[in-house]
């Protein structure tokens, strides 16, 4: 098949397709005011609640004004979300080095599986894992692990506590 024989709407979308993508990016417009007075006024303005709440038109907001209702199209995107995430790992790991400090020790499955519990549990909730934590600090890993299935939170969260009984007991994913 030779170009002549395509048809000319699509010769024409071919080429300026080309065309468009050689185009240079823009530069970026530059900011022509005050971003830290600005993200000041913000603040005392919209006030800055740490949770989710409803704002005074009803919608879910977070943080300094930040709508996350879907019906109005709020979101965070996956970047935010992995900072977070990336947020509660530093805080998690400095509460497991305050009540847990032997949680260092074990290989890196296993720091992970306690680490995983925390993130869902909280470290308070993973401390009342008692004869688990036993087991872990004794590396009894078998122990733990039926430790880990036979609670209330295996029935809560199936498969995630099945997938970390198993890498507790053999210590690899």
């Amino acid at each position: 098949m030779n170009i002549a024989s395509l048809p000319s709407a699509l010769i024409r979308g071919l080429f300026s397709a080309r065309h468009e993508r050689a185009q240079p990016e823009r530069e970026p417009v530059r900011m022509s005011y005050n971003r830290t007075a600005m993200k000041k006024e913000l603040r005392r303005d919209e006030g800055f609640v740490p949770h989710a709440y409803r704002d005074s038109e009803g919608l879910l907001t977070i943080g300094i004004g930040r709508l996350i209702d879907k019906s109005r199209g709020g979101r965070i995107t996956e970047d935010e979300a992995f900072f977070l995430l990336n947020r509660d790992l530093d805080r998690f790991e400095a509460e497991l080095d305050a009540k847990l400090p032997w949680w260092r020790t074990l290989d890196d499955v296993r720091q992970r599986v306690i680490l995983n519990m925390a993130f869902n549990l909280g470290v308070g909730g993973l401390l009342k894992f008692e004869k688990m934590l036993a087991a872990v600090k004794a590396e009894r890993w078998q122990d733990a692990a039926y430790e880990m299935l036979d609670s209330h939170w295996s029935r809560q969260v199936g498969a995630r506590a099945e997938r970390l009984s198993k890498m507790m007991r053999t210590g690899s994913v």
